[in-house]
């Protein structure tokens, strides 16, 4: 690639995120700091924390993200070291299904959940048929403990991410550190919280804001849980008087800023000296096979997490054959009429157009900029590369529910992208907002790529005359086809299903995403729950599939696109 086409990626990528990504959010800080005369005030700010509402939705939001995190790091760990050091029964297979509760949404989970945990769902039944409740007993589990329902959701879709990122940082640790820990006489617990813990908190800390900001904001679960009492929700709700309110804008700044405050401490306390003290391994660490016992609590602990982590995807497949299933154990009818429904409902089959159209364009969008962007980074001297990367991830470290807000604020009657308003045509702003979302993917991994393939082919093919874009297409892509593949997979399999963005900018029922009409026909009575269940299962069908590929092409490494 020449030094022109370099500098014009770089300068094409800052403009479009200074459009796309900055703009967004400049649209929400002013929405937040000027008031109807367009003078800078603290009021609506510190209104927000003045009002008891909105200091209870942040105070819920803050306790749903630290609690999700902490049972997602407690259940990650343990299984990220069992897989690391230990060889046992089933192992490639046990360690494929722990990664299966990311194939769904976790507010398409919540509906299977309500039907196990609701008030005459399956848990009562089975507590009244053992006698522990009466005949006409019930309890409340969600209602009693919504917080915790929105927690357990969370952190049993969210756990992946944080067992791909430590089995990679425990994959390329020395042993020699521990070992030579261990000589000196500490061992067991004391070496891993002293030694191990240490040098993989890059890991830990890569995966851990990922499933912190993305907790933090959650928007769908705590919809489906009625759970209206935190920041997302009221945000959400606050759209719709988004012309005249202002404090939908101080909400949404009060989350970006709590957002980069805490990643910002985190990144300080814990990022910078794990990463100082990492080092390089010189011999790579070997699983051992334990005894037999061991080996079968080691299968039964995968096996006991994927158990339980496939309890939500589990309810929303009873439900999308269930015919009717009202306080017993298994569904009293089974059909498939719901699938049958689902693929002539005005709501469902549309919406599968709609995704497939948006989800194509972005990915083909981040495939050509995402590709181009890695080149600038691995393959040029280009002063500022460093910038271009760092500014390839930042949509993975602000959350979309921001995002998506401020395309709304930013296409507003008046303002210079008003074309573009969702609440005429959403197609292009979906689409921009799935690109803007994906992209890290995309980039992430095709620099994975260009840095495990050797230059010297490029540099052979110029010094026969071959132009840079023609070595690009004839050598650079192929060598590293299985990376982008992988990346686009996953860039198109997430758009497919993306949450924020498709709940906030699809307004319209003509230009409803797929999971804007699961959440439309979750709330319709009757056989409503029961199609959006059937939906639910093709769209974790496709995850799964999709998921698995990438996960095929880019094995451990895979881990590497959800870091910021």
């Amino acid at each position: 690639m020449s030094k022109t086409l370099s500098w014009f990626v770089y300068l094409f990528t800052a403009a479009f995120f200074a459009c796309f990504f900055v703009w967004p959010i400049g649209a929400t800080l002013a929405g937040a700091f000027l008031d109807a005369d367009h003078k800078f005030t603290f009021d609506f700010v510190a209104e927000v924390f003045r009002n008891r509402i909105y200091l209870e939705g942040l105070r819920n939001a803050f306790f749903i993200a630290a609690g999700s995190t902490a049972a997602a790091v407690a259940i990650a760990m343990p299984l990220a070291f069992l897989a690391d050091r230990f060889e046992f029964p089933g192992k490639k297979l046990l360690s494929a299904a722990i990664l299966v509760p990311m194939i769904l949404p976790p507010f398409v989970g919540a509906i299977g959940v309500r039907q196990l945990f609701g008030q005459y769902g399956a848990l009562n039944a089975v507590l009244a048929r053992i006698g522990v409740l009466g005949v006409s007993d019930t309890i409340d589990w969600l209602g009693h403990s919504r917080m915790a329902g929105v927690i357990a959701l969370n952190a049993l879709h969210l756990y992946p991410i944080l067992f791909l990122n430590l089995t990679a940082a425990l994959a390329n640790l020395d042993p020699a550190m521990e070992e030579a820990a261990e000589n000196l006489g500490c061992t067991g617990f004391r070496r891993f919280r002293r030694i191990t813990l240490p040098l993989i908190m890059p890991g830990l800390f890569a995966g851990g804001v990922i499933v912190f900001i993305f907790a933090f904001t959650e928007l769908g679960v705590p919809l489906i849980f009625d759970f209206s009492r935190v920041t997302s929700v009221q945000i959400f709700f606050g759209i719709k008087e988004i012309a005249g309110n202002p404090f939908p804008f101080a909400l949404v700044v009060v989350m970006l800023a709590s957002t980069a405050l805490l990643y910002g401490m985190s990144k300080l306390a814990f990022g910078q000296t794990a990463q100082a003290m990492t080092s390089k391994a010189s011999t790579g660490s070997a699983a051992r096979t334990p005894g037999v016992l061991a080996g079968w609590l080691c299968a039964a602990a995968f096996g006991g997490v994927a158990g339980v982590a496939l309890l939500p995807h589990a309810g929303v497949v009873l439900v999308s054959f269930a015919g009717s299933w009202y306080h017993s154990i298994l569904p009293a009818e089974w059909t498939l009429d719901h699938y049958r429904i689902a693929l002539g409902h005005s709501l469902a089959a549309p919406s599968i157009v709609n995704s497939l159209k948006y989800a194509s364009a972005s990915t083909l969008f981040d495939l050509v900029v995402g590709v181009a962007i890695a080149y600038v980074i691995a393959r040029t001297t280009l002063p500022g590369r460093g910038v271009l990367d760092a500014l390839a991830m930042l949509p993975l470290a602000v959350p979309g529910l921001v995002l998506a807000f401020g395309y709304i604020s930013m296409t507003q009657d008046g303002r210079v992208f008003e074309a573009l308003n969702p609440s005429r045509d959403p197609t292009m702003l979906l689409i921009i907002a799935y690109a803007v979302r994906r992209l890290p993917y995309v980039v992430r991994s095709a620099v994975a790529g260009l840095q495990q393939t050797s230059v010297a082919l490029e540099e052979a093919a110029q010094n026969l005359g071959c132009p840079p874009l023609r070595v690009l297409r004839r050598i650079t892509l192929p060598l590293i086809t299985a990376n982008v593949l992988a990346g686009g997979l996953l860039a198109f399999s997430f758009a497919m299903l993306e949450v924020s963005d498709s709940l906030i900018l699809a307004q319209k029922q003509e230009n409803f995403p797929i999971t804007k009409a699961i959440y439309e026909l979750f709330q319709l009575m009757g056989e409503g729950r029961y199609v959006a269940s059937a939906l639910g299962v093709w769209a974790m069908v496709f995850l799964g599939v999709t998921i698995f590929a990438a996960s095929r092409l880019l094995g451990k490494k895979l881990g590497a696109l959800f870091r910021v």
